[in-house]
Order: structure tokens, then C-alpha cells, then sequence
């Protein structure tokens, strides 16, 4: 619900066509949205949002929103959300944003709990691979005051927007492998487990390899439900990763990565090998 560059856009369409009327009847046919009474608190919002190649992701969010007694949350065309923003708070900046407004429970007669999703669509080209990282919240809200959304007096729209509420982690979504070169393995002897990362690439819609990253080996005996971490490797630049272990007890392998800010953590399916 792009509440802002919809705005944004009202006013741009009436601007222009105020061009061909005099600067008083400009003015008043056209004017400016006044800044309404309303801001913005207590936003929640998930630390991390992991992104794949195809699937939609929908992200909850909350916040406070306060506003003045002149201002009718209840009205039909009073429209607020929240949404994501990449870099610094501008027109131009990466912006994510839901297909609905939120939905407001007034807790007070000048507060409210408002609550509602932020909807991303990897495959329609949401985003770019250099976006991922840290994002940062922000929230919005219009009262059109009974006025025609299609062709309104701008002037008597309120509008308020406020950057800099919270953060959230837009992560490449990743996946690990793990094999192993026998699955039953002598006691004392040595076996070659490799794997391969990669993460989501958003603009070409597939999985690219990762290189670089450490990467750990890890170990749970049978019978347990921990893994301990036996050795730590750094993936090469086709994203794959190998080392011999010691077989001293059957139990399960796996290659576990921590991740970073741009690509969240993962753990492959531990791959059971058999001491004999």
C-alpha cells in the first residue's frame, strides 16, 4: 500500500495541471497536503527477514500511533502502514511496502494499535542483490477528509510520514549441503565431508555460491541432540567446502554456517555415518 507515492502522485498530477490556471486559482485547486496531527511509536517488526528467488515473504509489523482529537482514525478513507526502506529516507530510496494498510485499534481516544504486513515478491524484481543488508522502518498515514482519492483538494488531505522507527535484517536467503565420502567408516579412520553454500540471487531468480565464509564441521553422536564443532573451513570461490574427519563413534556430520548480515545463518541435514 504505497500510501506516500500515492500521495506523491495526486499532488504531482494536479500540480501540472495547475500549470494552465492562474497562480491564486493554482494554488487553491491544487495546494499541498498539510502536515497531519499523527506520529508514530513502539514499532515491532522482525530482526530478520529471509528472502529466497520465488516464494512471497510476509513480514508482521505493530506500532503505536498517536494522533490528535481532530483526527478520525475510524473514517473510511483514513489509510496508515508501515513499510521498509534501504539507505537514507528519501523519494528515491528502495522501499518495500504491503498490499493492504494496517488495521487500527484505538486504545484511547487519541492512540491506537496498529498492525499489518509487509509483502515481498522476489520474482517481480522486489529487489536487488546489493540491497540486502539493513533496512529501516518507517510509517505513514492519510486522512482525506471526504475528499475525491481520484482528484482531491490537496489542501484539505493530512498527511504525516516518519523515518527512523526500528531496523530490519533483508537476508539472501542460503542453503548447505553436506556429503560425506563413506557413510561406514572403520574406528580411527578418516573420511572427506564437503559441502557447497550458496544464497539466493534476487535479480537473476536462482541460487549463486558463496565464497569466503568460514565454515563449520560439526558433529552429534547418536543418541544426542547437540552438535559440537569439530573444525571450521572457509568455502572457496565456487562456494564449496571440504575436510577429513576422524571416525572414533557413529553418529551424525553436518556443515553449519553462522552467516552475516546479508545472508542468514544455516545448518545442512546432518549426514549419519557408521563406526565399525
Amino acid at each position: 500500500m504505497r500510501i506516500r507515492a500515492t500521495v506523491a502522485a495526486v499532488s504531482g498530477a494536479l500540480a501540472l495541471s495547475a500549470l494552465a490556471v492562474p497562480a491564486a486559482q493554482a494554488v487553491t485547486d491544487s495546494g499541498a497536503p498539510y502536515t497531519l496531527n499523527a506520529s508514530f511509536s513502539t514499532v515491532s517488526i522482525a530482526k530478520a527477514v529471509k528472502v529466497g528467488t520465488t516464494n512471497e515473504v510476509s513480514v508482521s509489523y505493530s506500532y503505536t500511533l498517536t494522533h490528535g482529537a481532530d483526527v478520525n482514525i475510524a473514517a473510511k478513507d483514513f489509510i496508515t502502514d508501515a513499510f521498509l526502506y534501504h539507505g537514507t529516507y528519501s523519494d528515491t530510496a528502495p522501499e518495500l511496502y504491503g498490499d493492504n494498510p494496517a488495521t487500527c485499534t484505538a486504545t484511547s481516544s487519541t492512540t491506537a494499535t496498529c498492525k499489518g504486513s509487509i509483502n515481498i515478491y522476489p520474482a517481480d524484481g522486489d529487489l536487488k542483490n546489493t540491497w540486502a543488508g539493513s533496512w529501516s522502518v518507517a510509517a505513514e498515514a492519510v486522512a482525506f477528509n471526504g475528499q475525491d482519492q481520484q482528484n482531491p483538494d490537496m489542501s484539505k488531505v493530512g498527511f504525516k510520514d516518519q523515518s527512523g522507527l526500528g531496523t530490519s535484517l533483508v537476508q539472501r536467503y542460503s542453503k548447505l549441503t553436506t556429503t560425506v565420502s563413506a557413510t561406514s567408516v572403520a574406528k580411527g579412520k578418516t573420511f572427506t565431508a564437503s559441502g557447497k553454500l550458496t544464497r539466493a540471487d534476487w535479480e537473476k531468480h536462482t541460487y549463486n555460491t558463496v565464497g569466503g565464509q568460514s565454515v563449520k564441521l560439526q558433529f552429534r553422536k547418536s543418541g544426542t541432540t547437540t552438535y559440537t564443532t569439530i573444525k571450521t573451513v572457509t568455502s572457496d570461490s565456487s562456494g564449496n567446502v571440504k575436510a577429513t574427519a576422524t571416525a572414533s563413534t557413529s553418529g551424525y556430520w553436518r556443515y553449519s554456517y553462522d552467516g552475516a548480515s546479508t545472508t542468514p545463518g544455516v545448518s545442512a541435514t546432518g549426514v549419519y555415518v557408521g563406526v565399525k
